[in-house]
């Protein structure tokens, strides 16, 4: 224990600062995360399903469980199954090997089926489009509620689109 003590004297703490997101990225996220909980009540789930994307959209969604936007310390959870969500977040264009599972995915989800699009190529094909091997994008597969644009998008954007399809299925 000495040896590790005495090289933590020598050495100093070896991590980076962590990353400045601005105080208007943390103000934005706290507010969407309240009017989030306000209008569920007290947690939402969320089964995300990567239907043949590159991973990059999945970085971003694991981004919004860290410290600057701590959704799971509100109460908005990622859950194992469908058959316990609330909304389904779907990433990457619908490869021909998924389609099938996303159809049984979505018909396993309870009402009210909120669906968000994320990322470009699960918007618009992205740079994969409609060949062989993809169907393109999601909402040629099931009907999608919000789409999320960017490659990745942002956390914040990710955020902004979950509000947006939690709003529209409240009025």
């Amino acid at each position: 224990m000495w040896k590790v003590v005495r090289q933590i004297a020598n050495v100093g703490i070896a991590t980076e600062a962590a990353p400045d997101i601005g105080e208007d990225n943390q103000a934005e996220a706290s507010r969407i995360q309240a009017e989030l909980l306000s209008i569920l009540g007290d947690a939402l789930a969320i089964r995300e399903v990567d239907a043949g994307s590159c991973n990059g959209c999945e970085m971003e969604i694991n981004a919004l469980g860290n410290p600057y936007y701590n959704i799971g310390g509100l109460g908005i959870r990622f859950v194992a199954s469908p058959r316990h969500a609330d909304l389904l977040l779907v990433t990457g264009p619908v490869s021909r090997n998924m389609e099938m599972a996303l159809k049984r995915t979505y018909e396993a989800t309870p009402e009210p089926k909120l669906v968000v699009a994320v990322g470009d190529c699960a918007c618009n094909g992205g740079i994969f489009g409609e060949s062989y091997a993809t169907c393109g994008r999601v909402d040629k597969v099931i009907p999608v509620d919000v789409m999320v644009p960017g490659c990745p998008p942002e956390p914040v954007d990710i955020l902004r689109g979950i509000l947006q399809a939690v709003r529209r299925r409240v009025k």
